[in-house]
């Protein structure tokens, strides 16, 4: 491992990986819902919980799978996204910010009903033209307040989630126990039908969003090919005993028609506690339902900021949404975004009227349940697909028939949610595919497993499916080849390089022209006297325009007026976001002997995209000579070399020099079979690296050499092969660069 390199610790064991998905999951719901449920499926109240556990239960195995081939930040986001595409990513990261946002909005109002029960004050207080229920109000409040924690950060949160766990648990096992003590099957409300036993299943389902958390935290886990699938699904399979349990016993251990009688501003839970176990038991139910409120909410405005972060990451956001706060260290601008979600949607759910706990809880479920149903398909996706870096240690049981039954069930259960809650759900879907129809897509350079492997054998696939995965590709990652333009006499051949590789590549060449002024004379008078300065700036552009047109591809012009000259290209690659720049021979190789930058630039920072520099002494690839020692650059040489050969049919030979012409031989077929390059000529040397490549290059009209490995002082001292290999042969020569992290001590001592 090279010392850039970095890694998580992995200290997270079985029984610390299970706790993240019950704590997130054993919380708010089971305090607030069982009432709602048994009011609308009586006795079928526990099947619900059983048939919700049952459908997170298909999702948890596929996400187990996935958790254990790519464990990556973001979840069941990542996934989806790495999988299907952009446009599903973006369908999958909306639903889920927002799912958690509702999630969290459902929490904050339960903590308010909360509240309200222990301060008995009930009813409504009008606030100039509005009038807000009192439990709204503390909602809002409380959500302010978590929004507030989260955006300055506080610490050990983990170690407090574990306490939190721990005492709900354990009120419970005790409600659980005594209650299942008195209870009598008889006891049960009427049984009210399937339909209705699936609508509560549909608003109970929020109280199962927890477990795909467990797979965000992969790398972290012990032995995570066996410890997460069984964090994954034993604590899916584990809630949902609880679940029904406590369903089993609040039903079964009071009277039929107790728990419907219950008024609007009492808890059903709370008040089957004051019944069997009295003050105490009661007081119990208040102190869990707090804190599971709270908790959870806590940890969905968390979850939250990671999917920001994830979705930043990949374009489908702006990446500014992750900025950090210099003083709290914590992505502050995402974290206020989603708590005034939170504030909207607990406001909202008030003001439109209704049973906002339902409303709220429903359009979570709703958008969870598209995410997970998104989830089981990306998981056949990869399966089918099977890219060469899918390796799961996990495999879903049953395949094809889990991950199709978890699709089917996930999105057939949104047919029992509430019709004005699955309307609303689907325009936030809707309006996540037009944000990345009109935003995201002309931004991400993210391409899905499915469209990838469409268009790989579009010769083989139903046009229709061919013409959807073309349609929907994201244009945003289009390659981008900057040419600064100096020596009129080089122009054609740079723009000619550049924009063959921008043909082979489907991208765009941008050619600029830095005119230098000196530091005296102000940018402004320079960019009102350009003509003055340099004549010849509008010619050459406007030859790069004609030479560029016989490829085909766009290009765009710019003149940049400054005081610097070659930094000036640095600055321009990255505000224009170039993923390659070419460029001509500087004098003296830019005072840093055997790379694209300066000895200054070396030292102070990385470059910013790959770098072609180019000694020209006559544009002709026909005959291509890629020196190769195996360093990362000359990957970069290898990639440019195919290009050029797709372009114009030439012919390459590969050249390495080892200790015997056997070792050579050895290492060059493995490096060629490792860069496709099998019809490559293969050229084996021994002797003085130098004089092997002259003598090659005899026989080449283009030397493609990768940037040395060596520090900055040692060049310095000792002089660059790449210098005097440039100096020596005769036919143009291409340095390579490639853009990678360097540490101050690689960059000066190799």
């Amino acid at each position: 491992m090279s010392s850039g390199d970095e890694e998580l610790a992995k200290d997270l064991g079985p029984l610390a990986a299970l706790t993240i998905g019950v704590g997130t999951m054993i919380g708010a719901g089971i305090f607030v819902l069982p009432g709602a449920a048994v009011e609308t499926a009586g006795s079928l109240a526990v099947a619900a919980f059983v048939v919700g556990g049952a459908i997170a239960l298909l999702t948890a195995l596929s996400a187990s799978e996935l958790g254990t081939a790519m464990p990556k930040s973001g979840g069941a986001y990542f996934y989806v996204n790495h999988a299907l595409g952009p446009l599903f990513g973006s369908i999958a990261g909306w639903a889920n910010w927002l799912g958690l946002a509702f999630a969290s909005a459902f929490y904050m109002v339960g903590f308010g009903e909360y509240i309200q029960l222990i301060i008995g004050v009930s009813g409504a207080i009008s606030l100039g033209p509005v009038s807000l229920n009192v439990a709204t109000i503390i909602g809002l409040v409380g959500a302010a307040f978590f929004v507030g924690v989260n955006y300055v950060g506080a610490k050990e949160t983990g170690a407090l989630q574990n306490v939190i766990v721990i005492i709900l648990v354990a009120i419970l096992a005790v409600f659980t126990f005594i209650g299942g003590l008195q209870a009598d099957i008889s006891n049960l409300p009427a049984n009210e039908g399937l339909p209705n036993m699936l609508t509560a299943t549909g608003f109970i389902f929020v109280s199962y969003l927890g477990f795909v958390q467990i797979t965000s935290v992969a790398e972290e886990i012990k032995e995570p090919g066996k410890n997460l699938p069984r964090a994954v699904i034993g604590s899916v399979v584990l809630v949902t005993g609880i679940y029904a349990l406590v369903l089993f016993v609040m039903s079964g251990a009071v009277e039929p028609g107790f728990i419907a009688g219950i008024g609007g501003d009492d808890i059903a839970v709370v008040e089957v506690a004051d019944i069997l176990m009295g003050p105490v038991g009661a007081v119990a139910m208040l102190f869990g339902g707090l804190l599971a409120t709270a908790s959870s909410a806590n940890a969905s405005i968390l979850a939250s900021s990671r999917i920001n972060f994830a979705m930043g990451r990949d374009e489908i956001v702006s990446p500014d949404l992750n900025e950090v706060h210099p003083r709290f260290a914590t992505p502050y601008k995402s974290i206020a975004i989603t708590g005034g979600l939170i504030l909207a949607f607990i406001l909202g759910s008030d003001l439109i009227g209704g049973d906002a706990i339902l409303t709220l809880s429903g359009t979570a479920s709703f958008l969870h349940l598209v995410i997970y149903g998104l989830l089981n398909i990306a998981l056949i996706v990869m399966r089918v697909a099977d890219p060469a870096e899918y390796k799961p240690d996990f495999r879903v049981p049953l395949y094809p028939i889990t991950p199709i039954i978890g699709a089917i069930t996930s999105f057939a259960l949104i047919y029992y949610i509430d019709p004005l809650v699955v309307a609303f759900g689907s325009l936030i879907v809707g309006g996540a595919v037009l944000w990345y129809v009109f935003y995201a897509r002309t931004r991400t350079t993210k391409q899905g497993i499915l469209s990838e492997y469409i268009l790989d054998r579009s010769e083989e696939m139903p046009e229709p499916a061919v013409s959807a995965a073309a349609s929907v590709q994201p244009d945003g990652g289009e390659y981008k080849v900057m040419v600064p333009l100096a020596n009129p006499e080089h122009e054609t051949d740079l723009i000619t390089l550049a924009s063959a590789i921008a043909k082979q590549r489907n991208g765009t060449v941008e050619a600029i022209h830095v005119v230098t002024v000196p530091d005296q004379t102000s940018l402004q008078y320079g960019a009102d006297h350009i003509d003055d300065l340099d004549a010849e700036s509008g010619n050459l552009l406007q030859r790069a325009r004609e030479d560029a047109e016989t490829f085909g591809v766009d290009l765009e012009t710019s003149t940049i007026i400054s005081h610097e000259s070659f930094e000036e290209i640095f600055d321009a690659a990255r505000d224009h976001a170039a993923d390659l720049v070419v460029m001509g021979w500087g004098e003296d190789s830019h005072g840093s002997p055997g790379r694209a930058e300066s000895a200054m630039d070396e030292v102070m920072q990385d470059i910013p995209c790959d770098f072609l520099v180019l000694k020209d002494r006559g544009f002709d690839p026909s005959k291509i000579l890629l020196p190769t020692a195996g360093g990362p650059d000359s990957d970069l040489s290898a990639e440019i070399a195919k290009v050029l050969a797709a372009e114009y049919d030439s012919e390459i030979t590969l050249l390495h020099v080892g200790d015997t012409e056997a070792e050579a031989q050895d290492f060059l077929e493995l490096w060629a079979d490792e860069h496709g390059l099998d019809d490559a000529e293969l050229r084996a040397a021994t002797g003085d690296v130098e004089q092997a490549i002259e003598d090659a290059a005899r026989e080449s009209t283009m030397v493609v050499i990768g940037a040395t490995e060596r520090g900055l002082l040692e060049r310095l001292v000792s002089g660059s092969l790449v210098l005097d290999v440039a100096a020596d042969v005769e036919c143009s020569v291409l340095l390579a660069e490639q853009a990678r992290k360097r540490s101050l001590w690689q960059r000066l001592f190799g």
